[in-house]
């Protein structure tokens, strides 16, 4: 039985339509991701599940009862704001036991929860300090144990690392991971950036324009994409989409024309019949590799050529104006404004039809 459910939960603000049939299942201990552009709900529909919002049609149930009429308060969830918003005139120690002091709890218990938890964020040398003698991490570490301590059913994170520096939100990134594999805990993370949900999520909820576009792992999302919105979204630098000029299906080889100069034949037993309908095709940018301009799929100026150490990404203007980016290996990087070929891996191709929806046969991801 699932852990939490959300069922064709709506809400509206006023004729607006934020969250539309939303509707999934997370299970007990999982880490699950919420991720999409700026407006698609994603901090809508974390709200609402906290009670901090009310749903305008739909259910929401936890460990088997509906808690949709329930009080934020009664919930038994606990929420990491973006902001740290903890109380300035207490300390961390403070800060960090209060909400069981609200409760009621024996000081003993108080005692033994702050000190197990602020060892495990490494907050215990600082349990006297006030929260403007901390670092941002170090605020936000005591956020979290403030959540931590309650030992809700559900933790709620709403974009807790955005006011962070690189570094300092790959720290807490790592940080976050051992702590969910430490509790076994069900968290529910919010976040626009496709990294954090890639490197956290034991599933990935992508949401588009208040609607979920796919749900599934990270490797999932990546190499088996339901639509072009989230084959786009989910991978960095994104994967590279042209438009389809013709796909005709001659039994042994689907022959498709794109980009106005470009061809390329791939296994129709890989694709759906409609393939033949196909608006646009798709490949990663380390699916491509460099050749010679004759024998390339494609072919263009060599415009920018990013140098980022263990790769080097080449963005190549194709003859009908398209720009086409190659993740490749620093000791083939080719010169600027250099012609060059490019080859695609039929393999490793997508198409997408006129309701951009992936019309490709995928087989199952394998986990390492």
């Amino acid at each position: 039985m699932s852990y939490l459910q959300v069922n064709h939960l709506y809400k509206k603000y006023g004729d607006t339509l934020a969250l539309k049939d939303i509707d999934f299942e997370i299970q007990k201990g999982e880490f699950v991701v919420f991720v999409g552009p700026s407006g698609c709900g994603k901090s809508t529909l974390l709200r609402t599940i906290a009670g901090l919002e009310n749903s305008s049609d739909g259910d929401i149930q936890l460990d088997g009862q509906s808690i949709i009429e329930t009080h934020p308060s009664k919930r038994d969830v606990a929420m990491v704001f973006q902001s740290y918003a903890l109380y300035p005139h207490m300390s961390v120690k403070d800060n960090m036991s209060f909400a069981l002091k609200l409760a009621k709890r024996p000081e003993t218990e108080i005692q033994e929860k702050v000190t197990k938890v602020s060892k495990a964020l490494k907050l215990d040398a600082l349990l006297d300090r006030k929260p403007k003698a901390l670092s941002g991490g170090q605020r936000q570490r005591v956020a979290i144990g403030r959540a931590i301590v309650r030992n809700p059913k559900v933790f709620l994170f709403d974009e807790p690392l955005s006011n962070l520096d690189a570094a300092l939100r790959v720290e807490m990134r790592i940080e976050l991971s051992r702590l969910h594999q430490e509790l076994g805990a069900t968290m529910i993370y919010v976040t626009h950036d496709q990294i954090e949900a890639m490197t956290l999520a034991d599933k990935v909820v992508i949401m588009s324009q208040g609607e979920v576009a796919q749900i599934g792992t990270p490797l999932e999302l990546y190499h088996q994409p339901a639509n072009q919105f989230v084959a786009t979204f989910i991978g960095t630098p994104k994967m590279n989409v042209l438009p389809v000029d013709t796909a005709i299906n001659s039994h042994d080889a689907l022959n498709v024309n794109f980009n106005s100069d470009a061809h390329i034949q791939l296994d129709p037993s890989l694709f759906e019949e409609s393939a033949v309908d196909a608006k646009s095709i798709g490949f990663r940018p380390e699916s491509l590799s460099f050749c010679s301009p004759e024998e390339g799929d494609l072919k263009g100026d060599v415009e920018v050529i990013e140098q980022l150490g263990s790769e080097t990404l080449t963005y190549i203007r194709t003859m009908s104006g398209e720009t086409v980016v190659v993740r490749a290996d620093p000791k083939y990087t080719p010169k600027l404004r250099e012609v060059i070929g490019v080859k695609l891996d039929p393999s490793r191709v997508y198409l997408f039809d006129a309701n951009e929806n992936a019309v490709n046969i995928y087989g199952e991801v394998s986990h390492v």
